[in-house]
């Protein structure tokens, strides 16, 4: 499991995330009335929307260790 994370973080944050909100969206709208194929696309714009989000906090990520990594360079060189 731990190979799995360090090779995907990403998708595995995504698949947590995706669960996690789909749950929250069953439980929050349970007695809305929706038909099948409207809780169709509701789950599937809420997991659509959790990848959304752990794409854009990736970004974060790269910057935040791009800025690391020229930080090490810097240092090395002086």
């Amino acid at each position: 499991m731990r190979r799995l994370w360090n090779e995907h973080p990403n998708l595995l944050s995504w698949l947590a995330l995706a669960i996690g909100m789909v749950i929250i969206v069953i439980f929050a709208a349970r007695d809305v009335g929706f038909e099948p194929g409207q809780w169709a696309a509701v789950i599937a714009a809420t997991i659509a929307l959790a990848g959304l989000c752990v794409w854009i906090i990736s970004w974060e990520d790269s910057s935040s260790q791009e800025s690391v990594a020229g930080k090490e360079q810097d240092a090395a060189s002086e």
